[in-house]
């Protein structure tokens, strides 16, 4: 074991990701689909060898030695190992270029859940793969926002963090004693894969109880959990285990609004109710359904349906299951989302779903988008500002962590959010000048910021074809998915001095 935590991260991660090939192609075996079993076998061998190879050939050295090295191989991670996840994939399912396939692949690692192929175009075997690719990109987002991210105060720790992002192991730290990165890697390791694997099964056990099919609820587990979004089924919402399921994965999506639903391991608090990331989620998930189903419900007297509390019902519900889903980042519709149409005769603008995935989950989680927390810090900040005009000379009520978010915290994250604006702008005009017409290049734009891939087909009133793009403008969006995935403050920290003079 100590052997292996001193191989550098990419290795270790090219190594998993090879040994995860066996799963789909024993799966294909099983079902007799031999081409796809060969094709993922032997992807799982080849990528064995060329990891033992290499391993021996740096045995000998030390690495894992440094977090900001480990930061620029989690970076690497997700730009390269999509490229050895697509060698299997473009195998099995042969009718598709490289690059189609690597866009499905990075897509799925990010946990973006965009994708180019129609459901009834893949088989089980390839849509197991696409959906255990993005458990397997969600289970190290988990693992690196405490042994990588949390230290550096990144990915939103440098909100509470005490330090400057990049530069610090302040509060947002595990709080775990002096131990070098390789043991914080391993301890990480050891203390999120058995939750994360074990909510993941009791999540397809029930799915299974509910109706869904074997291949089905183990591919909503997986979404759900790594909020990836991605399913077997052409509309989820239509999935067998109906709204028994859709509850099922509703009680699930808590996991994403925030990191104490699972662990304690990056912030010390008082307790879930009392966690800020966790409390504005909940009033969001409820105040967004309540303000969609009273204007349907003022839409339904002027058809007549005002007194059908059945299907008034059913579209609060649907509401509800898709404000989560989306705000969550996984990107699921519920499928009595369309019922309060039917039952109003008004259309739900699809703004309010860009919106949701732009604000993203909590801190530490596999959600994408700003953060909760981000968005918190913003909102005590001008909480105050309002309180200070009103009385000047007033003191602030927090303690020294509430006026550290509400001050450095709030600085930082309005930089941030600058920085996403910024990059918004940019891939927006990018995409305009390969001709994507304005309301299709924002929604494209946010849905691989926010790492929320079905949005494209749910914001956008025209549908968007996405294999009608070129390969360069795919590309744009695979940098536009790892740039999500990472954050730009990340980013930032990488390509500073310090990490090329160790």
């Amino acid at each position: 074991m100590k052997a292996i935590a001193r191989l550098p991260l990419f290795l270790l991660l090219t190594g998993l990701g090879s040994v995860s090939m066996l799963l789909p192609a024993g799966f294909a075996y099983a079902i007799e689909e031999f081409h796809d079993a060969r094709s993922f076998f032997y992807g799982a061998i080849l990528g064995l060898i060329l990891t033992t190879l290499v391993a021996l050939a740096l045995g000998n050295r030390q690495h894992n030695e440094s977090a900001l090295r480990q930061l620029v191989a989690l970076a690497a991670g997700v730009v390269f190992m999509p490229l050895v996840f697509a060698v299997p994939f473009h195998e099995a399912v042969r009718t598709t270029g490289f690059s189609n396939a690597y866009f499905e692949m990075v897509s799925s690692f990010t946990t973006t859940g965009a994708t180019l192929f129609d459901a009834a175009r893949l088989s089980g075997p390839e849509h197991l793969w696409r959906a255990q690719v993005g458990w397997m990109g969600g289970l190290v987002m988990w693992i690196a926002a405490s042994a990588i991210l949390a230290p550096l105060a990144l990915g939103g720790f440098e909100v509470t963090a005490s330090g400057e992002p990049g530069q610090s192991f302040g509060q947002g730290a595990l709080n775990t004693g002096p131990t070098s990165p390789a043991q914080r890697l391993m301890r990480s390791t050891e203390v999120l894969f058995p939750i994360y694997t074990g909510l993941t099964i009791a999540l397809a056990v029930m799915l299974l109880v509910a109706g869904d099919p074997p291949l089905v609820a183990l591919s909503h587990a997986m979404s759900v959990m790594s909020t990836s979004g991605i399913s077997p089924l052409p509309d989820p919402g239509a999935a067998p285990s109906g709204l028994a399921g859709e509850m099922i994965l509703f009680c699930f999506l808590v996991f994403a609004l925030s990191r104490l639903t699972f662990s304690t391991d990056t912030r010390q608090e008082r307790g879930l109710v009392y966690d800020p990331e966790f409390r504005l989620g909940l009033i969001i998930v409820v105040a967004v359904p309540l303000a969609l189903f009273m204007r349907h419900w003022v839409a339904a007297f002027d058809v007549g349906e005002e007194q059908n509390w059945v299907a008034g019902l059913r579209a609060l519900w649907g509401g509800l299951f898709t404000a989560a889903s989306f705000l969550t980042t996984t990107g699921f519709v519920s499928g009595d989302w369309d019922t309060a149409q039917d039952w109003s005769g008004l259309p739900t603008p699809g703004i309010i779903l860009v919106g949701l995935a732009l604000i993203g989950g909590g801190v530490a989680t596999t959600a994408g988008g700003v953060k909760l927390l981000r968005v918190y810090a913003l909102y005590l900040n001008g909480k105050r500002e309002i309180e200070r005009l009103v009385h000047p000379s007033s003191v602030g009520r927090a303690g020294p962590m509430g006026r550290r978010i509400r001050r450095e915290g709030a600085f930082i994250a309005w930089v941030f959010f600058m920085f996403f604006a910024l990059a918004l702008a940019a891939l927006t005009l990018i995409l305009g000048l390969y001709g994507v017409d304005f309301e299709r290049a924002i929604v494209l734009t946010i849905a691989t910021l926010s790492n929320t891939g079905p949005l494209i087909g749910a914001a956008s009133a025209a549908p968007i074809d996405l294999t009608a793009m070129g390969w360069d403008a795919r590309l744009i969006l695979c940098g536009a998915m790892v740039l999500g995935r990472l954050e730009l403050l990340a980013i930032i920290v990488m390509i500073s001095p310090d990490v090329w003079r160790e």
